[in-house]
C-alpha cells in the first residue's frame, strides 16, 4: 500500500471542522479529496470483518449550498448483526483480521484510545470496557477506513481547526448524558475547541478519537506552500443554519527555481537575548546546545539591549521538528525567559565530503555541486588545525589540500 500520484507530494493535512467531526465525516471528507482512495478502504473494511450484507454508500452529496461526499455504512433490512461490544475482543478480531500490520496498528490505536477514555470514565479497567455506541459493523469500518487512509497518508503531518462543543444531552445505553459526552470530553483535552452557540453532538466519540491519533500539530510557520488538494464530507445530520461538513486542504511543497539548484528544506530558527548570565558559563550553555545532534549551528554576536547595557544575541539553526526540544534546552542552559522562533526555507547545495592525504595527514575536504555543473572544494578549518602549526603552514596546507581535491574532481 503506497501512495498514488495524486497523494505523493503532500507534506500537510489541515482538517476544518466546520460542521464537527465524527468517523464517517473524516472517511467521507478524505475520500472526496483522494477518490483513488476508495477502493483500498473498501478492501481494508471488508478485511477487518463487515458482513456482505451490510453496504458500502459512497456518495455525492450537498448540504447549504456547499457540494462534497457522504459515507454511509447501511445494515441489511432484515436487521444488523452488531459485533461484540468488548474491547478484548474487538482487539483479537482486528489482529486476526487479514490486513496490513500498518492498517491493524492503526485501527487498534484509535480504538485504544476510546477504550482508555472510556475505562477513565467508568473506573474499570481497558479490557473490561464493553462499547456500546461504537460497537455496530458502522463504527467499526469508519475506524478501520481511518486507518487505512491515515497509513496511505503517512508522510503528512496534520492540524485541526476548533472543534465545536455543541451542547444539550445525547441518548445512550447509560441513559442521558451530557454533550460532549465525558469520554469525549476525556478525549479533548489538548484540542482546540469552540463554542459556536449551536447545539447537539458535534464530535463524536469515534470522531474525537480519530483526532487524538492523528497527533495534530499547527500548521507549518514561515513556509510557502500551496494548496493542492480539497475536499468536503458530510454528516448524516442536519444542522439549522450550517451545513454540517468537515472539509480537508492538503498542502504540498511548490518547487521553486532555487530549489531545482539544489536541495529544498525547511529548517528552524530560535533567536534570544542575555544580559545577565556570565560569559563563561553562557559559553558553557551555549556548547551544551551545539552538541545537540538537532541543532546544525549556534551564533553569537554583542548588542546594545535596553537601558544601553551590552547584551548577547543568540541565533540556533535546528531541524524543523526540533524546536520544542532545542527551546527547552534554551530556558535550561541559559537564564533567557523568553524565545522567538520560526521555521524558514533554505535552499541546500549538493555535496560529498572525503578525505585528502597531505603528508601523510589525512585532511576531510567537501566538494560542492554549484548551479551549472560547476564544483567547488574547501578544506575543513577543524581538519587542517588537526593537521598543521602555525598560520603560514595552515594556509600552505589549505592550498595544497584544495588543489589535489579539485584536481580529483576534474579527473573524474
Amino acid at each position: 500500500m503506497v501512495a498514488t500520484d495524486s497523494q505523493s507530494g503532500i507534506i500537510h493535512i489541515h482538517l476544518d471542522p466546520l460542521g464537527g467531526l465524527s468517523g464517517d465525516m473524516f472517511l467521507a471528507a478524505v475520500l472526496d479529496t483522494w477518490p483513488d482512495m476508495l477502493e483500498g478502504t473498501v478492501e481494508a473494511i471488508r478485511a477487518a470483518g463487515l458482513p456482505n450484507n451490510w453496504l458500502i454508500d459512497y456518495v455525492a452529496a450537498k448540504d447549504h449550498g456547499l457540494t462534497g461526499s457522504r459515507l454511509n455504512i447501511i445494515p441489511p433490512k432484515e436487521g444488523k448483526l452488531r459485533p461484540t461490544g468488548s474491547f478484548r475482543k474487538i482487539r483479537k478480531r482486528l489482529e486476526d483480521a487479514p490486513m496490513r500490520n500498518s492498517v491493524k496498528s492503526g485501527a487498534l490505536r484509535i480504538f485504544t484510545c476510546l477504550a482508555e477514555a472510556e475505562a477513565k470514565v467508568h473506573g474499570v479497567s481497558v479490557d473490561e470496557i464493553h462499547f456500546h455506541e461504537i460497537a455496530d459493523w458502522d463504527s467499526v469500518a469508519d475506524i478501520v477506513g481511518a486507518a487505512h487512509v491515515i497509513e496511505v497518508l503517512r508522510e503528512a503531518s496534520w492540524s485541526i481547526g476548533p472543534l465545536p462543543l455543541g451542547n444539550g444531552r445525547v441518548d445512550t445505553e447509560h441513559g442521558p448524558l451530557p454533550v460532549p459526552a465525558p469520554a469525549t470530553t476525556l478525549l479533548l483535552q489538548g484540542l482546540p475547541v469552540i463554542d459556536d452557540g449551536i447545539g447537539g453532538e458535534r464530535v463524536t466519540p469515534t470522531g474525537a478519537a480519530i483526532a487524538r491519533s492523528l497527533t495534530p500539530t499547527s500548521r507549518p510557520e514561515g513556509r510557502t506552500l500551496e494548496i493542492s488538494h480539497i475536499g468536503t464530507g458530510f454528516g448524516t445530520r442536519t444542522i439549522p443554519g450550517i451545513a454540517n461538513a468537515l472539509r480537508v486542504l492538503a498542502f504540498h511543497d511548490p518547487k521553486t527555481p532555487e530549489a531545482r539548484n539544489g536541495s529544498a528544506e525547511t529548517i528552524g530558527v530560535i533567536c534570544f537575548e542575555i544580559d545577565d548570565q556570565t560569559p563563561e558559563d553562557l559559553a558553557i550553555g551555549l556548547q551544551r546546545i551545539s552538541d545537540m545532534e538537532t541543532v546544525h549551528d549556534v551564533k553569537q554576536w554583542p548588542v546594545y539591549g535596553k537601558k544601553g547595557r551590552i547584551s548577547t544575541a543568540i541565533q540556533i539553526l535546528c531541524e524543523d521538528k526540533a524546536l520544542d526540544a532545542v527551546g527547552r534546552m534554551c530556558f535550561l542552559e541559559t537564564t533567557t525567559i523568553g524565545l522567538r522562533r520560526r521555521i524558514e526555507e533554505r535552499t541546500v547545495l549538493d555535496r560529498t565530503s572525503s578525505s585528502v592525504l597531505v603528508n601523510g595527514f589525512p585532511v576531510r575536504v567537501k566538494k560542492v555541486l554549484r548551479p551549472g555543473g560547476r564544483r567547488t572544494v574547501k578544506a575543513e578549518a577543524d581538519s587542517i588545525s588537526e593537521s598543521a602549526g602555525p598560520e603560514a603552514d595552515r594556509s600552505a596546507l589549505r592550498r595544497k589540500v584544495e588543489d589535489i581535491g579539485t584536481e580529483e574532481i576534474n579527473n573524474d
